[in-house]
């Protein structure tokens, strides 16, 4: 499942986008310029201290579990980059205890020189009071090795949730900036990633990329065999934004492919949950509620794929 392709009646653009899952896994890799991202989405740290304080419900921690897991996919695949498109925590507000100590431990096993970005999802609300100084709800923040928290990796930014385009300039990480929309600001003509977390409408300027990644909606599907029986399964979700639902938001006047019928609107991809314990929306099932606000009408000729790379096809028909 390679997301590649060349945008059409885009000035000075001609590079190609490559987001292709790593077999078996809830992640996947992204090629940006000449710099590798590793792309996940819901980890949820903590999410069992969460679901005995929210529910009653006393769920051994695999915190080790879902770091081991993280660890062997940043060896088996060597980004230069890790990407969590939201929802890295689990609790809404501060990090509690857990939580912070399954933080603190998964970064500190990270490489030395990894970067870090984190979209911030509403699972994310108070990242920046562990991760770097927060700059407001709609800044970016970021921190560099030497300040207070002093992890040995490299940069760790936190961007706002509606998104960025990777590869874009440091002076505008929040993607708002209108010039960011040709794709070319600060000499960056490979920005062909978009990255959001899906609670919100994305951000112009992840919308302007040859594909869109995001998380929040945790897409699994329902599977029945011959003699009725049937299991649940994460799945991955591909296909093109359909503009329809973009079209009467100020927010995106002057999008390409809102204005001009011969560009074509962004590839989508929507992660599967890194967390396996965490459950989703039952994507094939009649009358299942999307949590996107731009989902399922945003997403035209989808198709489901389960992480072995299976090819469900169509997903409302499965």
């Amino acid at each position: 499942m390679t997301d590649e392709h060349r945008r059409s009646g885009r000035s000075g653009r001609s590079t190609v986008a490559r987001v292709e899952p790593v077999p078996g896994e809830p992640a996947a890799t992204a090629t940006v310029g000449a710099e590798r991202a590793l792309l996940v989405a819901d980890y949820h740290a903590g999410y069992e201290a969460g679901l005995r304080y929210e529910r009653g419900v006393d769920v051994p921690s695999h915190a080790p579990e879902r770091r081991d897991r993280l660890g062997s996919l940043l060896e088996r695949t060597d980004p230069d980059r890790l990407v969590v498109c939201g929802d890295l925590m689990h609790s809404i507000g501060d990090p509690g205890g857990a939580e912070r100590g399954e933080l603190e431990v998964l970064f500190e096993g990270f490489p030395p020189s990894l970067d870090v970005t984190v979209v911030k999802g509403n699972h994310d609300g108070g990242i920046e009071t562990w991760l770097g100084a927060d700059d407001g709800p709609e800044s970016p923040s970021a921190f560099e090795p030497g300040s207070e928290t002093d992890l040995e990796i490299g940069s760790v930014t936190i961007v706002s949730g509606d998104g960025i385009a990777l590869g874009q300039g440091e002076d505008d990480r929040d993607g708002h900036g209108d010039d960011t929309r040709d794709g070319e600001r600060n000499g960056h003509g490979d920005r062909t990633v978009g990255v959001c977390h899906g609670h919100t409408w994305p951000a112009p300027a992840a919308l302007e990329c040859d594909v869109l990644c995001l998380g929040h909606e945790h897409p699994c599907v329902r599977l029945e065999d011959e003699v009725g029986g049937s299991r649940v399964e994460r799945a991955w979700l591909r296909g093109r934004l359909d503009p329809t639902p973009f079209r009467d938001r100020a927010a995106y006047e002057g999008l390409s492919w809102l204005e001009d019928s011969t560009v074509e609107p962004p590839r989508i991809v929507v992660l599967p949950a890194f967390n396996d314990l965490v459950g989703g929306t039952w994507v094939n099932v009649p009358n299942q509620s999307f949590l996107s606000p731009f989902l399922p009408a945003g997403i035209a000729d989808g198709e489901a794929y389960l992480l072995d790379g299976t090819r469900l096809g169509p997903y409302e028909s499965i």
